[in-house]
């Protein structure tokens, strides 16, 4: 009830300042709303040039994971770029999907370091930690179900299957 009311209160005194700082625009000369998409764009490319990392000791194991993973699948796009343009010459074999690739890792770096991105992986990370996993024992049983379940169904599937070939072979439906 109390998380309920301080929400509705945030949201009143965000729509109260809305207000002030539309009226106040109003009233400066030259805020069009072009020059206010130019900033907003200036501001959210801006994360992709800097070097730093955000919230650096953090989340450090699910945005390296990420990162490799993402990293991985770029590294196979270019490696497969590469065998595309194999006839283009070196420099179109090697030269572009080296290019490629070292902006795309730049653009990987800074992506699991993005404030809004990195916050959830570190949520993610905090989340997994949370986690009681199964022990040894658990896992191998849990599998041994598995696996027995669907090789009973392999064979319930496989008794239907047949006896639909022999009752159509009986009635000449098919050869």
């Amino acid at each position: 009830m109390a998380k309920e009311l301080n929400a509705t209160a945030d949201r009143d005194a965000d729509e109260h300042d809305d207000e002030r700082s539309s009226e106040s625009s109003k009233s400066k000369r030259g805020s069009s709303p072009t020059r206010k998409k130019d900033r907003q764009m200036t501001a959210g490319m801006h994360w992709l040039f800097q070097l730093g990392l955000y919230k650096r000791s953090q989340g450090r194991i699910t945005r390296q994971v990420t990162g490799g993973a993402l990293l991985a699948g770029l590294a196979f796009g270019c490696w497969r770029l590469s065998h595309t343009a194999m006839d283009a010459g070196a420099l179109f074999e090697f030269g572009v999907p080296l290019l490629v690739f070292a902006v795309g890792a730049w653009i990987v770096y800074r992506l699991v370091n993005f404030p809004k991105f990195a916050d959830f992986l570190i949520a993610v990370e905090a989340e997994m930690a949370k986690v009681s996993w199964p022990t040894r024992g658990e896992l191998v049983r849990s599998s041994i179900v598995v696996i027995l379940t669907i090789v009973g169904l392999a064979i319930i599937l496989f008794a239907f299957d047949s006896f639909w070939i022999a009752l159509f072979r009986l009635l000449r439906v098919t050869g």
